[in-house]
């Protein structure tokens, strides 16, 4: 055989190849990140740090070193649904939230409290649909950032955001068909997105530039 035939024949051979490559890849890199979605949901973090407690400048009462040190437990999904979104970028990272969500929705036990059709009327579901569009917020503002961590900082806040905000909204609307009172709901805004917003947005920052990091070999990859 010709070199004139050869040649072409194995660029051709070598398209197939990469095409049928990457596909599989993205579909590989896909499960495993939902599967790391899955995980972080049982993953509990205790966080501590200094704080200057109430009625420190009156001083009608002797301080222990206790008094000073604020302990906070964190489940890190948030964070890790927006190094997903960093990491696998806008479409592979939205996949990876859904097949999350259809996963628990249908036969998996992979939320907080358990799983199936009727999680819907979980106060916290709404949290879980906002990992949807923060994952893309982010991720667009991660295409536009280049080098600009101005980018990155507004795509992570926004992510972060949309998340809470979402799932007061939805927290709210379920307590309401459930006549729970405006105490509980008080309750509940302070318990999942008072303090927790803050952790949410500094550790998630961190992760979404890790996910930045690798998302730089993924596109090496399958150049």
């Amino acid at each position: 055989m010709s070199e004139e035939v050869l040649i072409p024949k194995m660029k051709r051979l070598d398209k197939r190849q990469k095409k049928i490559k990457i596909p599989l890849l993205n579909f590989v890199l896909i499960l495993v990140c939902t599967l790391l979605i899955m995980a972080s949901t049982f993953i509990n973090i205790d966080l501590k740090h200094y704080i200057l407690p109430n009625g420190f400048f009156s001083g009608e009462k002797v301080f222990t070193y206790e008094d000073f040190v604020y302990s906070f437990s964190i489940i890190p999904q948030v964070p890790v649904v927006l190094f997903v979104s960093s990491f696998l970028g806008k479409k592979m990272g939205t996949m990876s939230i859904l097949l999350y969500i259809i996963a628990g929705l249908t036969f998996f036990p992979v939320f907080a409290l358990g799983g199936g059709l009727l999680y819907v009327l979980q106060y916290s579901f709404g949290y879980i649909l906002g990992y949807i569009p923060a994952a893309i917020l982010c991720a667009t503002f991660l295409k536009k950032s280049k080098k600009s961590y101005l980018h990155i900082f507004i795509g992570v806040l926004l992510g972060v955001f949309v998340i809470h905000f979402l799932g007061i909204i939805y927290m709210s609307l379920v307590a309401l068909i459930k006549h729970d009172g405006l105490s509980f709901i008080k309750g509940w805004i302070g318990a999942q997105s008072g303090l927790k917003i803050l952790y949410d947005f500094v550790i998630s920052f961190v992760f979404v530039l890790i996910g930045r990091y690798f998302h730089s070999f993924l596109k090496y990859i399958q150049d």
